[in-house]
């Protein structure tokens, strides 16, 4: 298969401009592509990822992908897919994210590859050098209003009102393509379906302007899920590339939790298995769906690719510790991963504590009575060991790393101790 045959069995084809065209450019040679990336978060999460996967696929096939970072449309806001003006971020914040958002792609795509790097941009080298006289005459001129209205991005905001910043979004984004293609050649810019406007309407500008070359556009679509509910949230909030915002061990879970009815898409979506690979998944998953080894492969994929292999491999470690129960041989990193969300009472002093006044102490149990008919019933354990004993005293042999206890009561209720 070539890379828009491959793109199709993916179902990542959503809109191409003249796919004829763009097969013979992309079998005459290397083309080189472009995706605009904005930092209006200080990371990018899982949306992104299918744009940035997109880039490598063409990459693996011998193209030549250009990973733009928006620093300066990021201090403007895209309007795109949104139905309120965003908020103004401070010029030195959108630097800072600027500059994450950018060592974020360079562990997702190949800056140092042989014939075809990466290579990374960012259009507020060029954007901030232009003045608005020349913003108006060179740019804007090649812009009706009665064009921009009709784009959806636009459209959608007029009943709500739209300010003349976001308005102008869409010149700043087609200069981003025109400068692209005028100094570096860049043919073919992709985005979500969301930004089809803001693409077409810079292959306009690029016409406008007198090229002889074509330039190409190419959308990918918006993932939903089977149920009907947002991709990319959880109840935790967002799904983060970042490992101090979403630690590989939750990120591994949202993958390894996929539904049955999206996990072979997201297997076609956001991994580099074959096609072989991945059929051999559906069958599994058809035939034994109780084995979950479809969810299994993604969740591996995935995490390795985003994360590496050391953190894949520790969170299937906490995952398997905490569905075994047996916690003592997970660190006090994994434990601060891997019981992020549950509920946690901090020992002062690193004081040693009776196990019911604990239990009490820590809202384990409502009272000691409860703790002590708990603790009787063998419902208590510390650190994955069954505690019967009123007695027992909490105190170092029981802390892990000197950090934490981890007491469970029940067969899920776990509250984690500090020190």
């Amino acid at each position: 298969m070539n890379i828009l045959q491959d793109l199709e069995f993916r179902g990542l084809l959503n809109q191409v401009t003249d796919r004829e065209g763009l097969e013979k450019e992309l079998e005459s040679g290397m083309v080189k592509l472009y995706c605009g990336f904005d930092p209006t978060a200080d990371s990018l999460h899982i949306g992104n990822l299918l744009p940035i996967m997109t880039l490598r696929r063409f990459q693996e096939a011998g193209h030549q992908p250009f990973a733009l970072v928006g620093g300066g449309t990021g201090l403007i806001g895209d309007p795109s897919g949104r139905q309120t003006e965003r908020t103004l971020n401070e010029a030195q914040v959108v630097e800072q994210w600027t500059d994450k958002i950018k060592n974020q792609l360079s562990r997702l795509l190949d800056f140092d590859r042989k014939g075809n790097p990466a290579r990374p941009v960012n259009n507020y080298d060029w954007l901030s050098q232009l003045t608005m006289i020349e913003f108006l005459r060179d740019v804007g001129k090649n812009f009706s209003i009665n064009y921009m209205l009709a784009k959806d991005s636009v459209d959608s905001r007029l009943e709500g009102g739209i300010s003349f910043t976001e308005f102008s979004y869409m010149i700043l984004q087609s200069y981003d393509f025109l400068n692209l293609f005028q100094k570096e050649n860049v043919k073919l810019q992709i985005g979500g379906s969301d930004q089809w406007g803001n693409i077409t309407a810079g292959m306009e500008l690029i016409r406008r302007s007198g090229e002889e070359e074509k330039a190409f556009g190419l959308t990918i679509p918006l993932i939903t899920k089977a149920d009907g509910t947002k991709f990319g949230k959880t109840a935790g909030g967002t799904i983060w590339l970042d490992a101090e915002k979403t630690t590989p061990y939750e990120f591994y879970q949202f993958w390894v939790n996929a539904a049955d009815a999206d996990v072979i898409n997201w297997l076609k979506y956001f991994t580099f298995l074959s096609q072989e690979e991945i059929s051999h998944l559906e069958n599994s998953l058809n035939e034994a769906p109780e084995k979950r080894e479809a969810q299994k492969a993604l969740g591996r994929e995935v995490t390795t690719l985003v994360h590496g292999e050391e953190a894949y491999l520790q969170a299937v470690k906490i995952t398997e510790a905490l569905f075994s129960g047996n916690l003592s041989d997970l660190t006090a990193d994994e434990i601060e991963q891997g019981f992020k969300d549950v509920p946690s009472f901090t020992v002062e002093n690193q004081a040693d504590l009776n196990i019911v006044d604990l239990l009490v102490d820590a809202k384990v149990s409502p009272s000691k009575r409860q703790a002590r008919e708990d603790l009787s019933n063998g419902a208590v354990s510390v650190n994955g060991e069954k505690v019967q004993d009123l007695a027992y005293v909490i105190d170092e042999k029981d802390r892990i790393e000197n950090r934490f206890v981890i007491i469970r009561r029940g067969k899920k209720k776990y509250t984690l101790i500090r020190y």
